[in-house]
């Protein structure tokens, strides 16, 4: 199966950057095609497979990289049948749509055993805002259809414009991974683990906690005569920002020793899923923060000001160049150093919480 990966961006945007970045950090072992795809601009000379509409030349780290004119899922199968690659990067021409480009790949025979494995747009932080009023159409196609969203350029401009670029993303695409971290503070490899799979931490911790609340209940079962039945689901699919409106009566006891015999089950007849019992709120943010600062933000979760807070996780730049990772429980706080991540994240998770205090707290 050969994995194809669309890398877009508007002209100029820093592509090209980009894929050498990868080919030579993250693909130098893997048996990789470039495609050029600039609707029927011929871009390199030389080569073979003239007769399919094909170009070909090597490239460093023994890429191969053609460009493609004419029936692009012929000249596609043809790339296939005669290296046999591992994986396909395909660069579409800068004022491109991507849905097209997407569909093109979709339509490729099936017999060819393809994968669409990302569709990624690079995206210029410092003309984020002027190419979307300017250039909307091809612009925020290009957003909209992207998996993963990697801003370039931000390590040359504020954290507040960086932070303006990251809003009209999010405002045209709610669930694309978004980097804003400079790209030289990141590995290959972590932009190619993005490019292939959206970490959840939001989906992590509602897992986390609900087999504790799971763990909790079973331990309780013979003292409250409760039959419980547990539905197993993978809540995968959890968005930043759920307002849930369940009503449910939850003192969180296994996080909190004083309650230890104190729960209502209001919620225990048959099935439920973890977002019926927990609400979550999440942040993205370029913006930097001091070790002291997470810590005062850390520390004032414990009062219910902001709800029932049970568990809090995050990694933030810390503005020298350091990064700092954070998790919460109930009374402990811990804040330690770690690696460049691809941009700054917040995750909270509780019961009732008070996502506007929230997003005042860790806002900047």
């Amino acid at each position: 199966m050969t994995k194809i990966d669309i890398v877009s961006g508007f002209l100029g945007a820093g592509k090209t950057t980009l894929i050498q970045k990868l080919l030579k950090e993250a693909l130098h072992d893997t048996k990789v095609v470039l495609i050029e795809n600039e609707f029927g601009e011929i871009g390199i000379d030389g080569g073979f497979l003239r007769e399919s509409g094909v170009q070909m030349k090597e490239m460093n780290s023994g890429c191969i990289c053609c460009s493609l004119v004419g029936d692009f899922g012929k000249s596609l199968q043809e790339v296939l049948t005669t290296y046999a690659p591992e994986r396909i990067l395909i660069e579409p021409s800068g004022v491109g749509k991507l849905s097209d480009v997407i569909r093109a790949v979709q339509n490729v025979d099936a017999d060819a055993e393809v994968l669409l494995s990302s569709a990624v747009v690079v995206v210029d932080a410092s003309k984020c805002r002027m190419y979307a009023k300017n250039f909307g159409e091809f612009f925020l196609n290009q957003i909209e259809n992207a998996g993963l969203v990697i801003l370039s350029r931000t390590g040359n401009i504020s954290e507040e414009k960086t932070a303006q670029a990251a809003a009209v993303i999010r405002e045209h695409n709610k669930n694309a991974t978004i980097i804003t971290t400079p790209w030289e503070e990141l590995d290959g490899k972590q932009i190619l683990q993005a490019m292939e799979e959206k970490h959840d931490w939001m989906a992590e911790m509602l897992e986390e906690l609900k087999k504790a609340q799971e763990d909790d209940e079973h331990d309780h079962d013979h003292d409250h005569h409760h039959d419980h039945e547990h539905d197993h689901h993978d809540d995968h699919d959890h968005e930043h920002n759920h307002e849930h409106d369940h009503h449910h009566d939850h003192d969180h006891a296994h996080h909190h020793d004083e309650h230890d015999h104190d729960h209502d089950h209001h919620h225990g007849h048959g099935h439920h899923h973890a977002d019926e019992i927990f609400d979550s709120w999440g942040k993205e943010t370029a913006a930097s923060y001091t070790r002291s600062e997470i810590e005062e933000r850390l520390k004032a979760l414990e009062g219910e000001e902001y709800g029932v807070i049970l568990r809090a996780k995050g990694i933030l730049p810390e503005g020298n160049g350091g990064w700092l990772y954070f998790d919460y429980v109930p009374g402990e706080v811990d804040i330690r150093d770690g690696k460049a991540d691809l941009t700054g994240r917040i995750c909270v998770i509780g019961s009732g919480l008070h996502e506007e205090k929230l997003e005042g707290l860790f806002g900047k």
